[in-house]
């Protein structure tokens, strides 16, 4: 279960023995998610095993990503807090649904693995990764970067309190350096 998720751990190493998945787990736990949607990503598999393995947590794995914001949406109307998963690939799908939580002043919190960038390997990645800050910051949501293992679990608090207690819409992007190498 949670145990288990928790060994797996992913990327760089960080401080604590489980890795910065664990840590994010625990804040966002902390922050009071209930709720996590997600597009399958290498990078984000250990903080998604462990939301899953988490009684307490609601998961749904999407189709696309754009889905994940009305989910989120749904998810506050029906009183809990949602965080949505996704590779910096997929925020190009969700540009127009990105209005839903601005003009519903609803709260958004999205972690976004990044791809193209550090030691990428498919070109494919690469035009997609230089727009999304760019691209996210044009529809009004407040972009914060993370490099560091150390530096994660406090930056996904701040966003989370600028979600939840601003009705704010936040990404927090997750460098690829963060993540690793990632290898085929």
């Amino acid at each position: 279960m949670v145990a288990d998720a928790l060994t797996e751990g992913a990327g760089r190493a960080s401080p604590s023995s489980d890795g910065w998945p664990g840590e994010v787990y625990r804040t966002l736990k902390a922050a009071g998610v209930g709720h996590m949607s997600y597009v399958p990503d290498a990078g984000h598999t250990a903080l998604i095993k462990l939301l899953e393995a988490d009684p307490d947590v609601v998961c749904n794995v999407l189709t696309t990503e754009e889905e994940g914001i009305a989910v989120s949406a749904g998810a506050w109307l029906g009183g809990q807090r949602s965080v949505l998963l996704m590779q910096s690939s997929g925020v190009g799908n969700c540009i127009n649904m990105l209005s839903l939580p601005a003009i519903g002043r609803f709260p958004l919190l999205m972690l976004v693995t990044m791809r193209g960038e550090w030691a990428e390997f498919n070109p494919w990645q690469v035009p997609m990764s230089r727009a999304t800050q760019p691209t996210l910051e044009a529809m009004g949501v407040r972009v914060i970067r993370a490099e560091e293992p150390d530096e994660l679990a406090e930056i996904v608090d701040a966003a989370a309190a600028l979600a939840y207690e601003a009705d704010g819409q936040v990404a927090v992007l997750l460098g690829q350096r963060l993540l690793g190498r990632k290898k085929w």
